[in-house]
C-alpha cells in the first residue's frame, strides 16, 4: 500500500515502511494525488487543516496521528483498507 505522511512523523513514515508500505511525504505536490494514488494520510494533527488539506476532496482516510503510537497508525490503515 501507498501512503502520504507528514514531513515531521518521522518515526511513523520509517514503520510503515518497515511493514512494507511505500511511504511518501505529503506535501503540497502530493496532495492532489491523495485522492487516487494514496490508501491513507497521515497528518500529525497539531494543525487540523495542515496545507489546506480540510479544503481538498481526498477519497482517502485522513488519520491524525496525535497521540497515537506508530503501530495504532498502522492499525487504523489496515482497518481503514478492509472497509475501502
Amino acid at each position: 500500500m501507498r501512503v502520504a505522511v507528514e514531513d515531521n512523523l518521522s518515526p511513523v513514515s520509517d514503520y510503515l515502511k518497515n511493514q512494507g508500505y511505500q511511504v511518501d511525504s505529503l506535501d503540497d505536490a502530493n496532495l492532489g494525488a491523495a485522492n487516487s494514488d494514496y490508501s491513507a494520510v497521515v497528518i500529525s494533527g497539531a494543525d487540523q487543516n495542515v496545507m489546506g488539506i480540510q479544503n481538498v476532496a481526498i477519497n482517502c482516510p485522513v488519520i491524525n496521528a496525535e497521540g497515537l503510537t506508530p503501530t495504532e497508525i498502522h492499525e487504523r490503515i489496515e482497518q481503514s483498507a478492509r472497509f475501502q
